[in-house]
C-alpha cells in the first residue's frame, strides 16, 4: 500500500549522476525547482501486513522536510497515537524561522559551500564525482577499544587545552584522515581536504526544541593532504572543535542567507553524520513499537 498527503512526483531517472551540463539543460518543466522541492514529495509511507497478524511500516522523507531529530518527533508522536495515547510532542511547524533575511547578509567566505556554475563553467564541472556502479558501500565497526585507542593517540599529540576529545571528534577526525589519503595514484599532497559534518542549529538560532523541519547545516574543517597525513590526530580534532565553534547563530544566518542568493550545495571530501544519541530506543515504551 503506497500513500501519500498529494500526488506523488516522479524524479527522471534522467537526472541521477547528471553532468551539471545536462542538469541545467534538462526539461523539467517550469513549475519543477530541485532546489525547492514541491510539497508534493514531503512524504511517502508503504505498509506491508504479514500473516502472523505483524506489520511493517517504510518511510522515506525529503531531508528538506525532516531532519533525524524532527523525524525522531515523528515517530515518537506516531507511536502514541497508536497506542491511543496524546501527542508525545507538540511539533512547531512554522519554517518561517528559518527564512532568509531581506535582504540577504552574507557575512562570511563560506567555502563549504559550492554553488553550481554558470554556463561559462559547465565543461569540466559535475555535480557526482563518481556514478552509482563505480561506488561500493561498505560498514566499518568501531569498538570502543578502537575509539580509546584513537583518544590515547590524540592525546599524545600537543593540544590546546580546550580541546574536547569527544567520540565523534575523534572518529570524524579519523574518517577524515583516511578519506584524504584514499586517492591512489591521483593522491595530491598539495591538495586541499575538506570535511563537513553536520550541526543541529536549533539552539544557536533559539528555535523552540520542538522545532520539527530541517535545523541542520554543514560545519567544516580544511587542510591539505600533506598536513593531514604528517600531523597528529590531536590537530585534526582540534580542527573539528573550531570548525562547530565556528557555526554561530550569526554563520547559520549567513549560510542561510547565502542558499537565497545562490544555488548551491554544501561540498566535501565527505560528510558525517552521527545519529548515535537520537534515542531511538524511546519508542520502547509504546508496546506497539519495541524495535528489535
Amino acid at each position: 500500500m503506497l500513500s501519500t498527503s498529494s500526488p506523488a512526483t516522479t524524479i527522471p531517472s534522467s537526472l541521477k549522476y547528471l553532468p551539471l551540463r545536462s542538469f541545467a539543460n534538462h526539461n523539467t518543466g517550469a513549475s519543477v525547482d530541485l532546489f525547492r522541492p514541491a510539497s508534493s514529495i514531503g512524504r511517502i509511507k508503504s505498509e506491508t501486513f504479514f500473516k502472523c497478524g505483524g506489520f511493517a511500516i517504510g518511510m522515506t522523507v525529503n531531508h528538506v522536510t525532516l531532519d533525524a531529530i524532527s523525524l525522531k518527533t515523528f515517530l515518537e508522536n506516531l507511536a502514541s497515537l497508536a497506542a491511543d495515547k496524546p501527542l508525545a510532542t507538540t511539533p512547531f511547524n512554522d519554517r518561517h524561522l528559518l527564512a532568509a533575511r531581506s535582504p540577504p547578509q552574507i557575512k562570511f567566505d563560506h567555502p563549504e559551500l559550492l554553488k553550481i556554475p554558470t554556463e561559462m563553467d559547465l565543461p569540466s564541472a559535475t555535480i557526482f564525482d563518481y556514478a552509482k556502479d563505480q561506488l561500493d558501500c561498505k560498514i566499518f565497526n568501531l569498538t570502543s577499544n578502537d575509539i580509546a585507542h584513537l583518544k590515547q593517540k590524540a592525546k599524545d599529540g600537543h593540544v590546546s587545552a580546550n580541546v574536547k576529545f569527544s567520540k565523534f571528534n575523534l572518529v570524524a577526525a579519523h574518517v577524515w584522515r583516511c578519506k584524504a589519503l584514499s586517492y591512489g595514484t591521483n593522491y595530491d599532497p598539495q591538495r586541499v581536504s575538506t570535511v563537513l559534518y553536520a550541526v543541529d542549529v536549533r539552539f544557536r538560532l533559539n528555535l523552540p526544541q520542538s522545532y520539527t523541519g530541517n535545523a541542520i547545516l554543514s560545519a567544516y574543517a580544511s587542510a591539505r593532504c600533506k598536513d593531514i597525513e604528517e600531523g597528529p590526530l590531536s590537530k585534526l580534532v582540534e580542527m573539528m572543535v573550531e570548525g562547530n565553534n565556528r557555526m554561530t547563530g550569526e554563520y547559520a544566518r549567513s549560510v542561510i542567507d547565502w542558499g537565497e542568493v545562490n544555488k548551491g550545495f554544501p561540498n566535501g571530501d565527505c560528510l558525517i553524520s552521527s545519529a548515535w544519541r537520537l534515542g531511538s530506543t524511546d519508542l520502547e515504551e509504546y508496546s506497539l513499537w519495541k524495535p528489535q
